[in-house]
């Protein structure tokens, strides 16, 4: 794999990091700043609509613009954004810096995951995707962890001053490594970029997204008040816990692209929502037990994160084959689909613990990547019976 991957991969990790973090935070910063867990939880959310919104219009503005430049631009807009969360006073304004670090995480996976793709064969797509986003396994495995450790025993300001210097190592990652002469599309049209976002095959992965993430967040983002109200572990022991979901779910991503590569993207994809829908139910009823709470969660890992590279080498596909002119428009969005879901799912979680239980989060979950599932079956017949049409049967 080219090395330039090793610099898409190093910001994934710094942005994943970031992103995470505040799954492990929630109930640290919900006593510090006085306000309910789902009010916490929706630093989560917000955090999403910021990347939803910057993926497809930050995108489409900068596309004019080199690769490289846009990638270190972005770089130093995120590692300003966790600055201000560290500085950050009060509840609203860690809102403001969380939705501006969200503007720069979603146009940097839309411009990576094109990146990465142009990097490579055809045959190796998924793969290179899968590498680019290990970036944001490896957050999970190690910098989701340790950001928790620190927020519990240092404050979580401290999180997020750690978090912008890992921020400035992938910007100067981005500075040695990233080419300088990266082909770029040419800019779409106003024209082209509406077919990108409404049309039908397109749309329906978009959807296959925002469900697939959805339904992980609405029990993810209340992992750790799981883990400590229900299962019964002391707060400084779920660094460790996210320690072992991130290990497992550094593995089920570059297995998932490796699967989407060997079965083709469809048949990939089903295989990850069922068994991420069968993990979820499970932990209705494994949560209030310790040893099964920490094998269901292992099995979820593998899981959770195995649909990244299948969903987004999948849009790319489409796109070039419905909408070539706006590949770069349709990863976006499709980026901006998985924040949606992340910001749905962890909405719909809030609700979740206010009106009924913090276990009822999971079977919840369930159902909605079960729609996922039956939105992928539904996709795939589509492309079967376009390949039955071209081949004149």
């Amino acid at each position: 794999m080219p090395i330039a991957l090793l610099a898409l991969t190093l910001s994934a990790f710094a942005i994943g990091t970031t992103e995470f973090v505040i799954v492990g935070l929630v109930p640290t910063i919900a006593s510090d700043l006085g306000v309910s867990l789902p009010s916490a939880g929706l630093l989560v959310s917000l955090y999403a609509l910021g990347v939803a919104v910057g993926a497809p219009l930050l995108t489409a503005a900068t596309s004019r613009f080199n690769r490289k430049w846009v990638l270190m631009a972005l770089m130093t807009l995120f590692i300003i954004g966790n600055l201000l969360a560290w500085q950050a006073p009060g509840y609203n304004s860690l809102i403001v810096a969380r939705l501006l670090t969200g503007l720069a995480h979603g146009v940097f996976f839309s411009i990576g995951s094109t990146i990465a793709t142009s990097l490579v064969s055809k045959d190796r797509e998924a793969s290179a995707i899968a590498i680019m986003f290990t970036g944001l396994t490896v957050a999970l495995v190690t910098g989701v962890p340790l950001g928790t450790w620190i927020g519990q025993h240092l404050g979580w300001r401290a999180t997020f001053l750690v978090v912008s210097l890992l921020g400035t190592i992938a910007l100067i990652g981005s500075a040695l490594l990233i080419p300088r002469n990266l082909k770029r599309a040419a800019p779409a049209s106003i024209a082209q970029q509406v077919r990108v976002l409404t049309h039908p095959r397109l749309l329906l992965v978009y959807a296959m997204t925002i469900l697939g993430y959805g339904g992980t967040f609405t029990a993810f983002t209340f992992l750790a008040p799981i883990l400590e109200q229900v299962t019964g572990f002391d707060s400084s022991v779920v660094a460790l816990i996210m320690l072992v979901y991130g290990a497992s779910v550094a593995v089920g991503n570059l297995y998932g692209g490796r699967l989407a590569d060997r079965l083709g993207a469809t048949s990939a994809l089903s295989w990850v929502f069922a068994g991420l829908s069968i993990v979820l139910a499970l932990l209705t009823f494994t949560a209030g037990h310790a040893i099964a709470a920490v094998i269901t969660i292992l099995v979820w890992g593998a899981f959770a994160f195995g649909n990244v590279p299948g969903l987004q080498v999948y849009v790319v596909q489409l796109a070039e084959r419905y909408v070539p002119e706006g590949v770069d428009i349709a990863s976006g969005l499709n980026i901006a689909a998985f924040n949606i879901g992340i910001a749905l799912g962890s909405i719909i979680g809030g609700q979740v613990v206010t009106h009924l239980r913090l276990t009822d989060t999971a079977w919840i979950g369930a159902i909605i990547v079960l729609s996922a599932l039956a939105a992928t079956r539904f996709s795939a017949r589509l492309d079967q019976r376009r390949e039955l049409r071209l081949a004149g049967v």
